[in-house]
């Protein structure tokens, strides 16, 4: 607890120009009142640290958890539960993940996630949240099917952070933009603190954090295949925004692009005459909240 000397310190910095203060972060048991009785609704945040970048063959070493209320305007209410728990690979840790994640073969050794209390605490969530979905999804469901059937959402790429003038998406950094910084030694504790970062009001847009990220998980968006397109189109292909994938993944090998649904015909024009020459049949997947971020889009 901070006494309220040094408090009194703090506050007189941060009424000067020369400094910025931090806070640590001290989890909270709650964050609003629902006074109005709104129909709440369950979050789920979630971190894995794992032995590497693949999730066929890289394994979950670190799982947290954390279950919240909330409701879609942006209000986080209280923090339910909080699961954290080790995994041994069956494989020696890489030196180079225990440097960056601090955990070794021995603080796991033998542990395993129980994968029935990871249902009961996501059976009731409305949406499932991480900060890079785009890599904790894909482990997890490989883990635990059942997040397959979950809305996911991103705290890391459905927020503008940029607009917001947050030049970074690390998790840290942009606790350190909003004025805290916190304990990362464990995965529950980046969860709680990605929980506090979503209650905050964004610093220029002045909306919600949680909101904006909701709606932004909301919104439908399409995968642009260009199959088959010439070689010596993919210059104008990456100009474009146009990203390469391998064809490692059951997907197709070709250059692809993610748009809102009201660039498809653009985005069609465009394909017709300056990467084909020509109309062709054009193969478009449907994104959405279950299934963006995952090995299946």
């Amino acid at each position: 607890m901070i006494d309220q000397a040094s408090e009194d310190i703090a506050r007189q910095l941060e009424g000067n120009s020369s400094y910025r203060v931090l806070r640590k972060f001290e989890p909270r048991d709650s964050y609003n009142k629902n006074d109005n009785e709104d129909k709440v609704l369950i979050g789920v945040f979630l971190d894995t640290e794992t032995t590497g970048l693949n999730a066929t063959t890289d394994k979950i070493i670190e799982l947290g958890i954390v279950q919240f209320e909330f409701i879609p305007d942006g209000r986080i209410f209280r923090i339910l539960k909080i699961y954290n728990e080790f995994a041994d690979p069956g494989q020696p840790i890489p030196d180079a993940i225990t440097r960056l994640t601090g955990i070794t073969d021995e603080m796991v050794a033998g542990l395993k996630i129980d994968l029935e209390t990871v249902r009961d605490i996501i059976e009731p969530a409305a949406v499932v949240i991480a900060h890079n979905s785009n890599f904790d999804r894909k482990f997890i469901e490989n883990l635990e099917p059942a997040f397959e059937k979950k809305a996911w959402a991103c705290s890391m790429n459905d927020i503008d952070w940029n607009r917001e003038k947050i030049e970074s998406v690390k998790l840290e950094y942009i606790a350190y933009r909003l004025g805290f910084f916190y304990d990362g030694h464990r995965a529950s504790n980046d969860c709680l603190a990605g929980i506090h970062i979503l209650s905050h009001e964004l610093p220029e847009s002045k909306d919600l954090a949680l909101k904006v990220m909701l709606d932004r998980a909301a919104e439908k968006y399409y995968r642009v295949w260009a199959l088959g397109s010439p070689f010596d189109r993919k210059d104008i292909l990456k100009a474009r925004g146009y990203h390469w994938n391998r064809g490692e993944n059951g997907l197709p090998k070709s250059w692809y692009i993610d748009i809102s649904g009201e660039k498809r015909a653009s985005e069609t024009k465009f394909l017709y005459s300056e990467v084909y020459g020509r109309e062709v049949e054009l193969r478009m997947d449907s994104i959405n909240a279950y299934n963006r971020y995952s090995s299946r889009i």
